[in-house]
C-alpha cells in the first residue's frame, strides 16, 4: 500500500500556549486570561489559544490515515521550541515533506518516521509539532494496510514484548485545583493531582506553605471520597521549579522541604516533578543527581520527576545514564517523531525508571489517542489523561482509546489461540 496524497487542515488544540517566563514572573489572572506582556519569543499575548494542524494522508486503497500536529501549552520554555503555527507549518509540510512521501510505500512504521525526524531543511529540523502530526499519520497509515491496531504495530515493530492492557492514568487539575481533585477521586484516577504549582506568591507559598496546606487537604480528602476502600492513588505534583525559587536554589533545604512533603502524603507514593529550574540539561542534571542523593541521606520516600532540559531522546539518554530522576516524563510533542517517544519509553523501563508517557493539555483528541497506543505497546508506567484541563475528557479519550485496543487486541489473540 502507497501513499497517494498528503493534505492538511487547520483543527482546535485542547488548551491554550502560555508564556511560562511571562507567569513565573508575576503575570497575575484576569479571569481566565493573564494580564501583562509576554516575554518569551514568539507569544503575542502571555495567553494565547493553542493551534494544531491535521495531516491527512491518503492511501491507495481508498482510507485515509491521519495525525495532529500540536505543541506544549509552555512552548519555548526549558529549551523547547518555539510557540506553534499552523499556518507556517502547512507551508513547511507541503514544500518540504509533501515530495518525500507521496508514493511512500507503508512497509515499515520506523523507517519511515525516521525519514520524516531525520529531514533537515535550509534552516534546520523541521518543528517538533510537524514531526509528532506527521508520524502518527504515519503510524496509522502502516497500522491500516496491516489491519491492526497503532499499538499492535509498534509492539511487533519494536519488539517490546508487552501483553497490550491499559497504562495507570495521570490526570491534572489545572487551576481547578480542589473541584478537579473531587473529580479524580469520584472517578478513582491512578494518578492525581498536578496541581499547576506555577507561582511561588500565590501557588507554593513564600516558604512553600500553600503547597503544604493542599497536599494536606487532598490526602483528607481522598479518604472522604473514595468509592472504595481499596482506592490507594499515587500523588503526583508538577511544581515548574518554584521550589528552588522560593529557597534560593539551596539544595539541603529543597530536599528538606521534599522530605516533609513525602511525610504528609502518607500513606501514598509522592512524586515532585521539577522542584528547581537550573537554567540548562547539564546543570540540570548536575543539581538533580545532588538532589537525590540528599533525599536518600534523608530517607525521604518522595520520587523526582524530570520535564524541562529533558526534551529530546538524547536529553532522556542522559538523564537516564546519571540516574538524574525517578520518573522521566517523556514529553510527547516535544520530542519530534513518535518512534523517539517509542525509543524513550523503552530505554526508560529498560533501566528501571518509571516510564511517563505525557505530553500537554495543548494537544487534541487524536494525539491523545495515538498516545495512547504508544504508552501501551511500551509498557509506560504511567500516561498523561489529555488533552484539555477538564479531566473529565481527557480521561474519556485516553481511557476509551485503551479499553478499545485491549479488547481487540484480546480477541485477535484469542483467535490465534484457538486456530493453533
Amino acid at each position: 500500500m502507497r501513499v497517494i496524497d498528503l493534505r492538511t487542515v487547520p483543527v482546535r488544540a485542547g488548551f491554550f500556549a502560555d508564556d511560562q517566563a511571562a507567569i513565573k514572573a508575576g503575570a497575575a489572572h484576569d479571569g481566565f486570561n493573564y494580564r501583562g506582556d509576554p516575554v518569551t519569543p514568539g507569544f503575542t499575548t502571555t495567553r494565547q489559544a493553542g493551534e494544531a494542524l491535521s495531516v491527512l494522508l491518503f492511501l491507495d486503497d481508498g482510507s485515509v490515515a491521519q495525525g495532529d500536529c500540536a505543541a506544549v501549552q509552555y512552548s519555548g520554555a526549558g529549551g523547547r521550541d518555539p510557540v506553534f503555527s499552523a499556518a507556517a507549518a502547512a507551508r513547511d509540510i507541503t514544500e518540504h515533506l509533501v515530495p518525500l512521501l507521496l508514493g511512500a510505500e507503508l512497509t515499515s512504521f520506523c523507517e519511515l518516521a525516521e525519514l520524516v525526524d531525520r529531514h533537515r531543511t535550509p534552516t534546520g529540523s523541521l518543528h517538533t509539532a510537524i514531526r509528532y502530526g506527521v508520524t502518527q499519520a504515519l503510524l496509522d497509515a502502516v497500522a491500516q494496510s496491516r489491519r491492526l491496531t497503532m499499538a499492535e504495530v509498534v509492539r511487533d515493530e519494536y519488539a517490546t514484548g508487552v501483553e497490550l492492557a491499559p497504562v495507570p492514568m495521570f490526570a491534572q487539575t489545572g487551576d481547578e485545583q480542589y473541584t478537579n481533585a473531587d473529580k479524580m477521586i469520584l472517578k478513582q484516577v491512578d494518578v492525581l493531582p498536578h496541581g499547576l504549582i506555577n507561582n511561588v506568591e500565590t501557588k507554593l507559598g513564600p516558604r512553600g506553605e500553600l503547597l503544604e496546606g493542599y497536599l494536606g487537604w487532598l490526602v483528607d480528602r481522598i479518604s472522604e471520597l473514595r468509592p472504595t476502600a481499596g482506592y490507594r492513588p499515587r500523588l503526583h505534583f508538577d511544581t515548574y521549579g518554584t521550589i528552588g525559587l522560593a529557597f534560593d536554589g539551596d539544595i539541603a533545604a529543597v530536599a528538606e522541604y521534599l522530605a516533609g512533603l513525602g511525610r504528609l502524603a502518607a500513606p501514598y507514593q509522592l512524586t515532585v516533578e521539577h522542584p528547581i529550574d537550573a537554567g540548562s540539561r547539564d546543570a540540570q542534571i548536575e543539581i538533580y543527581v545532588h538532589l537525590l542523593a540528599e533525599l536518600r541521606r534523608l530517607g525521604a520516600d518522595v520520587r523526582i520527576a524530570v520535564d524541562e532540559w529533558c526534551n529530546t531522546l538524547e536529553d532522556i539518554e542522559l538523564f537516564v545514564q546519571r540516574r538524574a530522576a525517578d520518573v522521566i516524563h517523556v514529553k510527547t510533542p516535544d520530542l519530534g517523531g513518535i518512534n523517539n517517544t517509542i525509543e524513550a519509553l523503552l530505554l526508560v523501563r529498560a533501566h528501571g525508571l518509571l516510564a511517563y508517557c505525557g505530553g500537554t493539555c495543548n494537544e487534541t483528541d487524536r494525539s491523545s489517542q495515538v498516545s495512547a497506543h504508544l504508552a501501551m505497546a511500551c509498557g509506560a508506567g504511567q500516561v498523561l489523561a489529555k488533552p484539555g484541563m477538564g479531566v473529565d475528557e481527557g480521561l474519556m479519550i485516553v481511557g476509551n482509546e485503551m479499553a478499545r485496543v485491549t479488547a481487540i487486541a484480546g480477541t485477535r489473540r484469542e483467535r490465534h489461540a484457538q486456530l493453533a
